[in-house]
């Protein structure tokens, strides 16, 4: 339920009160042991039986084992347990980064790699978490920012359904272009705590082929930068267009994008299909947009002790008409 780690108390002091509850155990035991002494001291048994009827034997100890149980969960919730909880991050810059050269026009993953790369991205858009500024890079011969980073996220939709196809991939330039938007975002929304961490999201389907940066040294950049950059190698080798008249292969070049994943510290993802760009995108979306914290989870131990100490109060009225 909460993967609660027995390490992970922030207020472990509170534990010394375990102490007061085994001395209430231990003081419990003794009253039982002297109250058992002094009733044998009664000779007369059969006027005993009369003035103080037979106890209920072990059942009467209910109420007190309840209470102290109660007693040491309270304490576990005083000592501040804590587990790791996925929560959703509130300041994160993420650049999508789209391939829009001729070899998108393939149609080896249906109904051709740009309209089933234009409607996964369009789902990890509207799936990113609220908090996350999400901006969009397509790139061909050149790259192009088409939404500085931004909570907007139908800008983005909208940019997504407008990419066009175009000559060439410089992925180099499209890298370094995402790099320089996020520095700028940093910059104006860093404040006292500084940028916010961010991410590259390249989706690509071929080699790089033209630019005046080159994509392995960008990706070194972007490691020096802390800005990991997620690959994603989306297409078959079997792809194929028609470029001037002739059948030309594009086969995707899936050693590159998983040399600039590596380079970056970033991973890498392979999507043969429209389905698994989706399985992609969702993965993507999940790690980008939620974060792991060490959470307070005081409240179970706090609901079951409250409980459990309400039901000793219950047991107490109804085996022996007091509370223990």
């Amino acid at each position: 339920m909460f993967g609660l780690s027995l390490q992970g108390f922030t207020a472990p002091w509170w534990f010394l009160l375990l102490v007061v509850v085994a001395a209430l155990l231990a003081g419990y035991v003794v009253v039982q042991r002297v109250r058992r002494r002094r009733t044998l001291r009664f000779t007369n048994l059969e006027l005993l039986d009369k003035v103080a009827p037979r106890r209920q034997g072990w059942p009467r100890h209910v109420p007190t084992a309840l209470l102290l149980v109660g007693f040491a969960l309270l304490t576990v919730a005083l000592a501040g347990p804590t587990a790791e909880q996925k929560v959703p991050r509130n300041r994160a810059t993420v650049m999508l980064v789209v391939d829009t050269s001729l070899s998108m026009e393939a149609t080896d993953v249906q109904p051709n790699r740009l309209k089933a790369a234009q409607a996964a991205a369009k789902s990890f858009t509207e799936g990113l978490t609220p908090g996350i500024n999400l901006g969009l890079i397509s790139f061909a011969g050149s790259a192009t920012v088409l939404v500085a980073p931004t909570t907007d996220r139908s800008s983005v939709g909208k940019a997504i359904d407008g990419l066009k196809l175009a000559e060439s991939t410089a992925t180099g330039d499209a890298i370094a272009a995402a790099l320089a938007a996020i520095d700028s975002f940093g910059k104006l929304v860093g404040g006292a705590e500084g940028p916010p961490p961010a991410r590259i999201v390249l989706m690509t389907d071929g080699k790089e082929t033209v630019g005046t940066r080159d994509a392995f040294e960008m990706a070194k950049e972007a490691k020096q930068a802390n800005i990991p950059i997620s690959t994603i190698s989306f297409g078959t080798e079997h792809g194929s267009v028609q470029i001037g008249g002739e059948t030309q292969p594009v086969p995707v070049d899936d050693e590159s994008m998983k040399e600039i994943a590596e380079l970056s510290g970033g991973e890498f993802f392979k999507a043969a299909s429209a389905e698994e760009l989706r399985r992609v995108y969702d993965t993507l979306g999940e790690q980008i947009g939620y974060e792991t914290k060490q959470a307070d989870a005081s409240r179970p131990w706090l609901v079951l002790g409250t409980l459990v100490a309400m039901l000793a109060a219950g047991a107490a009225l109804v085996l022996g008409q007091r509370l223990p």
